[in-house]
């Protein structure tokens, strides 16, 4: 696993209920501003795996990115259940309910064990 892989997903991991983060600004702070399409693969394939709050990484606009209507459907039923708020659009306040770890998150990552030096998967 790679270090960006592993901060990704302790940065996921990190999210409180509640709140949202978007693809980018999970990869600005794992250190990758531009590999909002790396999270997506992340997020895609080790989130039953390590337990990943999914729901909670949102688009740069602010809404769900899933194309899928039932997962889409999920999300949504799951953020509003957490009190995150949709507009008529389908559109969240990042201003609002966004999340932005502290930076000691992003600079001094401890792993856990279950994030070791395994391949991604």
């Amino acid at each position: 696993m790679t270090p960006f892989t592993r901060k990704v997903i302790l940065i996921i991991q990190s999210i409180p209920e509640g709140s949202v983060m978007t693809y980018g600004g999970i990869a600005r702070a794992a250190g990758s501003p531009r590999a909002a399409r790396q999270v997506v693969r992340i997020l895609h394939s080790m989130s039953r795996k390590y337990k990943l709050p999914w729901h909670r990484v949102i688009n740069a606009k602010g809404m769900i990115s899933l194309t899928e209507d039932e997962s889409a459907s999920l999300q949504q039923l799951y953020l509003t259940g957490e009190g995150v708020i949709f507009d008529e659009r389908g559109v969240v306040d990042l201003e609002r309910y966004q999340y932005v770890p502290a930076p000691e998150l992003e600079m001094d990552m401890e792993l856990p064990p279950e994030l070791g030096d395994e391949e991604d998967t």
